[in-house]
This record gives C-alpha cells, sequence and structure tokens, in this order.
C-alpha cells in the first residue's frame, strides 16, 4: 500500500509558475514510477508527465519545455515545477504510483487526492 499526498496547487496568473509536491508513504518509495495527471472539468483524465524508477521522463506533448518532473527519493516525494502556465493548464491534479518492476512492467496505481491549479487573470 501507498499513500500519496499532494500540495502546491494554488490560483496562479498566466505566465506564472507553480510547484506541486506528491510525498508518499508506506513503502519504498524508489522501487515507484511517480506520474502527475491532471482532469479538467468535463475533461478525461490525462497523463502530464512522467518518472520510473531509474529517473526517466517523459512529458505530455501540451507540457513539454514549460513543465519538470523530478523525484527526490530521501524525501520520499515527486515534484512538478510548473513554468509559463496557460489557463488551459486549470485543472485538478494528481500523483499516481506504481511498482516499477522493470521492463515496462508496473504494479497497481495508487492515486493521491488532487490539488486544484488554477490559471486566470
Amino acid at each position: 500500500q501507498v499513500q500519496l499526498v499532494e500540495s502546491g496547487g494554488g490560483l496562479v496568473q498566466p505566465g506564472g509558475s507553480l510547484r506541486l509536491s506528491c510525498a508518499a508513504s508506506g513503502s519504498i518509495f524508489s522501487d515507484y514510477a511517480m506520474d502527475w495527471y491532471r482532469q479538467a472539468p468535463g475533461k478525461q483524465r490525462e497523463l502530464v508527465a512522467a518518472i520510473n524508477s531509474g529517473g526517466s521522463t517523459k512529458y505530455a506533448d501540451s507540457v513539454k519545455g514549460r513543465f519538470t518532473i523530478s523525484r527526490d527519493n530521501a524525501k520520499n516525494t515527486v515534484y512538478l515545477q510548473m513554468t509559463s502556465l496557460k489557463p488551459e493548464d486549470t485543472a485538478v491534479y494528481y500523483c499516481k504510483a506504481m511498482a516499477d518492476y522493470g521492463l515496462d512492467q508496473y504494479g497497481p496505481d495508487y492515486w493521491g487526492q488532487g490539488t486544484q491549479v488554477t490559471v486566470s487573470s
């Protein structure tokens, strides 16, 4: 079992920055792949960024060059640094953890409760 708690959301003006954090507990954090998803009103939840246990990352095209995912295994925390924010980035942001068995094999998903990000002037 993994427990995840997101923080760092809020209201920011277009062009601004925010850093989201997701603190994990209950298992060996370094063995887990971590993802950030977001869900805007009336839309499906979408993958924003991912980092595996080895530190490899991938991003949705819509956030490449603006968002950076990173992890601190000593603090059991994954971060999402968001810059040059746009109104279309407004959503509830969720982190997800999966045990990383390698060779693209993963365990069950664990989700946090989400944190609201609103980009508006």
